[in-house]
């Protein structure tokens, strides 16, 4: 049962204190504290497997923290471990990742789900009862949704409209604490913006936020205040995020600086290699695209969602059946129509999909057998089997190629960090030395020092291999990093081509037809994170650490006209009826 705890008056909405978890020898978390306080957006970073999301399940009672640990909101500490209701009871409330939504459920159901309240006669759901409650809920926010709509049928914006209100429906005004744990992780830009809009609105009535986030520019736009871990220490806490840079961030989160991604590398084209050449693909939401991909190049496709970019590396792959068009790798034919994934690997075409998690790896099988499967899954048992030592050199070699840790090819994958199943995957694939590698979104979700290792191991493929590559990706910033040309979606087809120097603002205003790309949030004046810890937050015992220069920015790349985008893709479409 949660008790009074002695700070009273003035106490921080979310108050963690000296949390360690211990799996068996590992000791996981080490002495973790940090603070919240009301109304302040507060991030939370750190690389895969530094322990954030270990910290995350303590605070929503997955895990047991050892003893001496603390956890109050509001000056009442809860008991530990967490129980979820009494959480809830006491303001704390979660949106998953990816919003944690179940496409197939109505908005209401989604709402309602685990709230409904049977008749006290009939025993039946009131579902006049569950309308009005969702209905209040999206009134308090200034939005409406239909609420009979499959949350399937709706924009990924109005999808974080929905995860937003199911939070804020236990919480009282001006109360409360909202854990977002990699809850942005799929939203394109636009979404994003007006994620932290409504996010903006809410704590400025008082209701705090802590944020768990890859994206360093959250924290750097949005955050009030960050706490950084590394291996499991609290390396700064409550740190003021204002004026900090992406670099200056990723250096306290590797404990060393990298090697400054926004230096792209040229194109190392092979002209002696016929490359991949795609003429009149249709199918999916793509209507009659040409493209081509010169050996040893990057093409990166992007577009608002819905605009058909990013169902083309499942076309070209045979994991979707492709209505129309010519595909050449190679110079090469290769039957479109008719192509599976099985013939696809044959002719040397290599998909890494989207969400790691429900494709393209088998968590409960070894980082080995996931990382040589496709090498094991053509040889013939028979003929050509690949011997056990052959598999061991080719999973060992990627393994330190990749810097997959730990180096364990034997253990299970699904007891491994994302950013290092990520790793797994990319290998698993490099490994065919494939003609044309095609990815959809391949740094989604993971930390900044597994999304170096992954851009330069996709640079290398395409310079030391000489592979076409193209990369599908709704996220501006990756694709300024990886590609060497950007064509622009719309409605099915291509409208536009970003070449020479290209720039996240580029992309994001050929998108938006020539708009612009705005700040996340705009800080209150004088937010400094105005609680006990103070604005500069608090050293960790990791020692100290020394934040990086702040980088110029770019210059745009040059938009080359292929069509025109449609003006009335960059509005807002209306969030349906009335709730």
């Amino acid at each position: 049962m949660s008790t009074p705890a002695a700070t009273g008056a003035g106490s921080p909405r979310l108050s963690v204190q000296n949390v360690s978890v211990t799996f068996g020898p590992n000791r996981v978390l080490k002495d973790v504290s940090l603070e919240v306080q009301p109304g302040e957006i507060h991030g939370l970073i750190g690389q895969n497997g530094s322990g954030k999301s270990t910290l995350a399940k303590v605070l929503t009672g997955l895990y047991t923290p050892d003893a001496g640990a603390s956890v109050s909101v509001d000056g009442t500490a809860l008991d530990l471990p967490v129980r979820p209701d009494e959480a809830t009871a006491a303001g704390v409330a979660v949106v998953h990742q990816s919003l944690g939504l179940v496409g197939d459920l109505t908005v209401l159901e989604n709402m309602r789900v685990g709230r409904m309240k049977a008749s006290r006669v009939l025993r039946r759901i009131d579902w006049r009862r569950e309308r009005a409650e969702a209905a209040a809920v999206f009134e308090r926010m200034g939005r409406q949704l239909p609420l009979d709509a499959k949350v399937s049928s709706l924009r990924e914006d109005e999808r974080a409209i929905v995860a937003i209100a199911r939070a804020l429906q236990d919480l009282h005004p001006g109360e409360g604490l909202i854990i977002f744990d990699e809850s942005t992780r799929s939203l394109g830009r636009r979404s994003l913006e007006q994620f932290f809009a409504i996010v903006d609105e809410i704590v400025a009535t008082g209701t705090s936020v802590l944020m768990i986030t890859h994206r360093l520019e959250e924290i750097v736009d949005a955050a009030d205040r960050v706490t950084i871990l590394r291996d499991g220490v609290a390396v700064q806490s409550g740190l003021k995020a204002e004026g900090l840079q992406e670099r200056d961030l990723a250096a306290l989160m590797l404990g060393e600086s990298i090697v400054d991604l926004e230096q792209r590398t040229p194109a190392a084209i092979d002209d002696s290699r016929a490359g991949t050449s795609l003429k009149g693909l249709s199918g999916l939401g793509v209507r009659g695209v040409d493209l081509e991909i010169k050996a040893g190049e990057v093409l990166g496709l992007t577009g608002l969602s819905g605009s058909g970019y990013d169902d083309v590396p499942y076309l070209v792959s045979g994991a979707s059946p492709a209505t129309a068009g010519e595909l050449h790798v190679d110079g090469r034919p290769v039957k479109l129509r008719k192509l599976s994934p099985v013939a696809a690997m044959r002719a040397g075409i290599a998909l890494v999909p989207e969400g790691r998690e429900h494709a393209g790896l088998a968590m409960n099988l070894s980082v080995a057998e996931n990382m040589a499967f496709p090498l094991t899954s053509r040889a013939s048992a028979v003929l050509a089997p690949l011997k056990a030592k052959d598999e061991a050199t080719l999973v060992s070699s990627w393994i330190e190629k990749l810097d997959v840790r730990p180096v364990a090819p034997q253990a299970l994958l699904k007891n491994f960090s994302g950013g290092n199943q990520q790793k797994v995957l990319m290998g698993k694939w490099l490994a065919t030395a494939p003609s044309l590698l095609v990815l959809h979104e391949p740094t989604q979700a993971v930390d900044v020092g597994a999304r170096h290792t992954i851009v330069s191991a996709i640079r290398q493929a395409a310079a030391e291999q000489g592979c076409a590559v193209l990369v599908a990706g709704s996220d501006e910033n990756e694709l300024a990093l990886l590609a060497d040309r950007v064509l622009i979606f719309g409605d099915g087809e291509v409208r536009q081509e970003l070449t020479g120097e290209i720039t996240p603002d580029a992309i994001v205003a050929a998108i938006y037809a020539n708009g612009s790309r705005a700040r996340l949030r705009t800080r209150p004046s004088g937010a400094d994170g105005t609680g006990g810890t103070g604005g500069t937050g608090t050293q960790g015992a990791a020692g100290t650490d020394t934040a990086g220069t702040p980088g110029e920015q770019g210059t745009q790349g040059e938009p080359r006209d292929v069509g025109q985008v449609n003006d009335d893709a960059a509005a807002p479409a209306p969030a349906g009826g009335a709730a």
